[in-house]
């Protein structure tokens, strides 16, 4: 394919500790994917502790969550030429939030927050830009950490890390009010402590990352009634290779100074058939392969990537992996072996401090 026919991929990493969203080109206009480059474009200004950002479903605006009070989101206008961002912008949030994530429509704005135990919905006005204050605020379990709407955006999930629990809410994407379905939870396994959470390409299964355990917890989803019904659990983390110890939160065992599995972020491969999770104390991905008779994972290998890998994201055809460290001074860029799902590292390029949010935008 020629270079004017490829996709212009742009980067972007939001920077708690700088305050910045730094942008970034993915460049694969080269002879093969291991000579690909990601080109520093420059560093946006957000807000202290800026952490989680979505992408409108048109790819028109990124959305940043500032963590540090004035809680707020900022809509960003994507420049699809240079990859700019253009503020246009800014709304409050109820409290600070861990994840944000627009509807399918792109006219609402989910949030969750960790501290404060609550989701919320921010109406999006027709020009893609969040002006108004939360339409909606609803108090959830224990440390909501992340909120997705399912792919029919009839339906609305939610985890809480401290309760080991999926929220399940309906959800009306008319006027963007959501209603506690019925019944209003499922849980995992103790301990679990449910971070990040994904639907399968089908649209059948959602796969839960237990930060804790280090584990994957799998649901079948239904559809018509928007309830999530266990599958299987699956080793995620491999705690014993990694030498780690699982499924026990510090408050409960704080005298054991042991390491502990820590994951974060979950990404799934672009044609559904292998699922990543990034773990910060072992500084590591994890590939875990999908039976495609089952739905379910297991473990397949571990690619070292940089310092406590918070978030890392995949190119909209699979072919590439960015991942942040929050303690490195790099983020990495890695070719994806669709076939086996193996990572190669191809490149690096400077961040700021505390990197931990990447979204990849293709045009």
């Amino acid at each position: 394919m020629s270079q004017n026919n490829k996709a212009r991929q742009y980067v972007y990493v939001s920077n708690a500790k700088d305050g910045t969203i730094a942008r970034y080109l993915l460049d694969d206009n080269y002879l093969d994917d291991n000579h690909s480059k990601l080109v520093f474009l420059g560093r946006t200004p957000a807000g202290d502790n800026v952490m989680p950002l979505a992408v409108s479903p048109d790819k028109s605006h990124v959305y940043a969550a500032v963590r540090s009070e004035s809680f707020r989101v900022i809509s960003y206008r994507i420049d699809s030429t240079s990859g700019d961002l253009l503020a246009e912008g800014e709304a409050s949030l109820p409290v600070s939030m861990a994840n944000i994530d627009t509807d399918k429509s792109g006219r609402f704005l989910f949030a969750a927050s960790y501290g404060g135990n609550l989701i919320s919905v921010s109406p999006i006005n027709e020009q893609g830009v969040i002006t108004a204050d939360a339409q909606q605020v609803i108090p959830s379990s224990r440390n909501a950490h992340a909120i997705h709407a399912s792919p029919d955006n009839r339906f609305v999930f939610s985890t809480s890390l401290g309760d080991d629990e999926i929220r399940q809410y309906r959800f009306d994407e008319q006027n963007g009010q959501l209603t506690p379905n019925t019944p209003a939870a499922v849980k995992t396994e103790h301990y679990a402590g449910p971070r990040h959470f994904v639907f399968s390409n089908d649209g059948q299964y959602v796969y839960v990352l237990g930060e804790l355990s280090g584990t994957v917890t799998t649901y079948a989803f239904d559809s018509t009634s928007g309830l999530l019904t266990l599958k299987g659990v699956s080793e995620g983390v491999p705690a014993k290779i990694l030498g780690l110890e699982n499924g026990v939160p510090p408050s409960v065992n704080a005298d054991n100074d042991h390491p502990k599995v820590w994951a974060a972020d979950m990404q799934l491969a672009a044609d559904g058939r292998f699922l990543y999770l990034s773990e910060r104390t072992t500084n590591t991905i994890v590939t875990l392969s999908i039976d495609h008779s089952t739905g379910l994972p297991s473990y397949q290998d571990i690619t070292q990537v940089e310092q406590q890998p918070r978030g890392f994201a995949l190119s909209k055809d699979g072919r590439f992996m960015v991942v942040s460290g929050e303690k490195d001074t790099n983020v990495g860029l890695y070719s994806v072996d669709t076939q086996s799902g193996e990572l190669t590292k191809v490149d690096s390029a400077p961040v700021g401090i505390g990197a931990n949010w990447v979204e990849i935008v293709a045009f």
